[in-house]
């Protein structure tokens, strides 16, 4: 820090918090065998009430409500969910179709929270998916573990042709938008 930052920081505040969030974490203060859930970087115990992603992430749309209205009444900033999204195995059906149901429930269930939040008094100026296409995994370097609303012909050991195909997930969120989240 340089002699004079703080002022400039004061002078120009933060317009927006922007956030990423895919699930919760449960802890306990006295663990006693408990199965640990897993995530990205942190992992807490396994919350018996919700469900996991094929990689063990729990799926905690209430906490994506609940973390929303934590950081607007604490900093009174508009809000920006810049990454949402399931890691999940794809099937490519003999047809060419992925039918990706379990996606569209993820973020469909997230979309609705954050539509609670907003009646909350949470103020959001924008939300966004992840991601628009398949790619390669940062917390597991897995290609297998796709997030993509468009499915990438590549597989964990570099096969492939990188063919792209649009998901079934792809045209209903291409509808949520075009609908400003009226369709769910």
């Amino acid at each position: 820090m340089k002699l004079g930052d703080l002022e400039i920081i004061k002078q120009y505040p933060v317009d927006f918090i922007s956030l990423s969030y895919y699930m919760s974490r449960t802890e306990k203060s006295v663990l006693s065998g408990e199965e640990k859930a897993s995530g990205n970087l942190i992992a807490g115990v396994k919350n018996p009430y919700l469900k996991a992603s094929d990689w063990g992430w729990e799926i905690d749309p209430i906490g994506l409500r609940i973390s929303l209205n934590q950081l607007y009444d604490r900093y009174r900033v508009p809000l920006f969910v810049v990454e949402n999204g399931l890691g999940a195995y794809d099937k490519v059906e003999e047809d060419g179709s992925i039918n990706d149901d379990y996606r569209i429930d993820y973020l469909r269930e997230h979309i609705k929270a954050i539509g609670e939040a907003i009646e909350d008094g949470v103020e959001l100026i924008g939300y966004t998916a992840w991601g628009c296409i398949d790619l390669v995994s940062m917390s597991t370097g897995e290609m297998s573990k796709r997030y993509g609303l468009v499915y990438v012909n590549k597989q964990d050991d570099g096969s492939g042709t990188l063919e792209r195909k649009k998901k079934k997930s792809f045209y209903w969120y291409k509808n949520v938008i075009a609908t400003n989240g009226k369709e769910l």
